[in-house]
């Protein structure tokens, strides 16, 4: 059985807390009022001259209305900023635990032999699940009470005038938007409640009854994963700049989240084994993680450069101006999402021998999570903050306390049962797997 270090769980408390300082910082520095806008806008007038793109257009603005409809626009960029940081945060999380809950769904189909003895470190991770989906939850309800401006089709004076967002208002509506959300969150933790009680129970089973019935039971999550998964990917992504779309995106997000979701268990699993558990994973299964990571991470580039690629090419303008923002205000997180996430992976994992060294994989891991996180910035935050944007301590106050609070509850889940399957049929042939 495991063990929860003391020293990993005051580190992961003081993670938490310092992550809640810093998103109350975030929220109490935020300006309250138009005033508070027109003294930001003044002092950057006086540092750069001029040169900031919102106090040029503030300036070239022809009459009162227009200027305050300006300052009323940089008031909510502003104000959305320490929820945008908490937004990515906490979806970004999420989503890994349901890349790992698919992972493994796909290890149950697939009657995969190699990966058996990793299966608990599985659950442990999506034991986080179901707290990231309250929290999320609960996030999105805000989202609905206008507590932000995140999603502006959720401001009925925003639709009054727009007639696209009109279109679109049967489907883009607050309650069916919410109950849509309440049936993913729900369907995605039933199916990870019932496949860890049958993998349990069939520790003690004296057939294989409870894991023919996670054969059956996994079959049907991944279909049912595949369509919320991209429903999913439009309501909490891409519905943030509702006058764009991209028929790739579902497999986008997917990408990302799948891939951050693989480099955790490796990640996990190396902690682990450095701690004298896991005593049956060895480098092979290690190998076959780093493999995932590396194809997965390439699958993403692809799709990336799909996207980017046919947009860029048609020049439409309804589908350009997504990238044009990207490029010319957040051009160095757009590029250095891709080099991290390609350009890194491909450098370090294309090599066989590397896919089996302890530290050289960490090192990897920790960038293609790192830069996982940057891509699910640079999908949100140019259309919920604008070229207000910047990495500073609402952003890393967001990251600190979900990760506090994900080691916290996947370490602590570590410890509820086994590490390693007893009467898994595939639990021998796994404990010898070698590539």
């Amino acid at each position: 059985m495991y063990t929860f270090s003391s020293k990993l769980k005051t580190f992961s408390f003081i993670l938490m807390l310092l992550g809640v300082l810093g998103i109350g910082y975030g929220f109490l520095t935020a300006p309250k009022t138009i005033q508070d806008v027109e003294t930001i806008l003044k002092a950057e007038e006086a540092h750069h001259e001029g040169g900031h793109e919102a106090t040029a257009s503030t300036h070239e603005a022809h009459d009162a209305k227009a200027d305050a409809e300006h300052k009323e626009h940089v008031l909510h960029q502003l104000q959305n900023k320490p929820w945008a940081a908490l937004y990515v945060a906490c979806i970004f999380f999420l989503l890994i635990s349901l890349g790992v809950l698919a992972f493994y769904g796909i290890q149950q189909v697939a009657q995969a032999g190699w990966s058996p003895v990793l299966f608990r470190v599985m659950q442990g991770i999506t034991a986080y699940l179901p707290v990231g989906s309250v929290i999320f939850f609960i996030f999105l309800v805000l989202c609905g009470l206008h507590y932000n401006h995140l999603f502006v089709w959720l401001d009925n004076d925003v639709v009054a005038h727009d007639k696209l967002l009109q279109g679109k208002v049967g489907y883009l509506n607050f309650p069916f938007w919410i109950i849509r959300a309440a049936v993913f969150l729900i369907g995605w933790n039933t199916y990870r409640y019932f496949s860890r009680k049958n993998c349990l129970a069939q520790d003690e089973s004296t057939d294989n009854s409870n894991y023919k019935k996670n054969f059956n039971i996994s079959a049907m999550f991944l279909v049912f994963f595949i369509v919320t998964e991209s429903i999913m990917s439009w309501d909490w992504i891409m519905s943030v700049d509702p006058h764009w779309f991209s028929t790739l995106f579902g497999w986008y997000v997917f990408a990302s989240f799948f891939v951050s979701g693989i480099t955790t268990i490796c990640m996990i699993t190396l902690y682990l084994k450095s701690k004298g558990y896991l005593e049956n994973v060895n480098t092979s299964h290690i190998h076959d993680l780093a493999k995932f990571m590396f194809g997965m991470s390439v699958f993403w580039t692809y799709l990336w450069f799909s996207q980017f690629m046919l947009i860029w090419y048609a020049n439409i303008p309804e589908e350009i101006t997504y990238f044009i923002t990207r490029i010319e205000v957040y051009n160095l997180p757009f590029f250095g999402a891709l080099v991290m996430n390609f350009v890194f992976t491909i450098l370090i994992l294309i090599n066989t021998d590397f896919k089996r060294v302890s530290w050289i994989l960490v090192m990897a891991g920790t960038i293609i999570l790192l830069g996982h996180y940057i891509d699910f910035f640079n999908m949100i935050m140019p259309a919920t903050v604008g070229d207000r944007w910047f990495i500073g301590i609402s952003e890393i106050a967001s990251v600190f306390f979900f990760l506090g609070l994900f080691i916290f509850v996947v370490f602590t889940a570590l410890t509820k049962a086994p590490l390693v399957p007893k009467r898994n049929p595939f639990i021998e042939e796994s404990k010898h797997f070698h590539y």
